[in-house]
């Protein structure tokens, strides 16, 4: 299985437009390879380098119940059924790159499931991921780098 994005190469710098304090508007991403097997995708945006800033790895994207099918996701959008979850902003949907002080790396984890969640979007992380446990067919991830204005 495979995630990119048309709009920065992995390990490459997330144009500013997707920051939070800039358009806050989501990437396009490009999913490639996902096991027949699957039902549905899960995609979780994180930036575990927030650990030092905040004392805790920082939610940026929670999204799940994606087709199986899908290859692309739009710019600024979310596939037709899919439920976002809440971050670390307090809302729910995408949340941009926002370092309080240096350089960080994001990654967005893309998980090939083995079903479909049955979640609500006040959901977090941690409810994300106890509903996926043992439900996980594949994973593959994305990472991008951002610094602060």
């Amino acid at each position: 299985m495979k995630l990119e994005s048309p709009s920065f190469k992995n390990g490459e710098t997330i144009p500013k437009k997707y920051g939070y304090k800039n358009g806050n508007i989501s990437p396009p991403l490009i999913i490639n390879d996902v096991p027949e097997s699957t039902k549905s995708l899960a995609l979780i945006m994180d930036d575990p380098d927030a650990m030092g800033a905040v004392g805790k790895v920082w939610v940026h994207w929670l999204l799940w119940n994606i087709p199986k099918d899908i290859e692309k996701i739009d710019e600024n959008s979310i596939p037709e059924n899919s439920i976002e979850g809440k971050t670390d902003f307090g809302e729910i949907g995408y949340g941009g790159p926002a370092p309080p002080d240096k350089e960080h790396t994001y990654i967005f984890k893309l998980y090939a499931l083995d079903t479909t969640l049955n979640l609500n979007n006040k959901s977090t992380k941690v409810d994300l991921e106890n509903s996926m446990k043992d439900h996980i067919v594949a994973e593959t991830k994305l990472t991008g780098k951002y610094a602060p204005q």
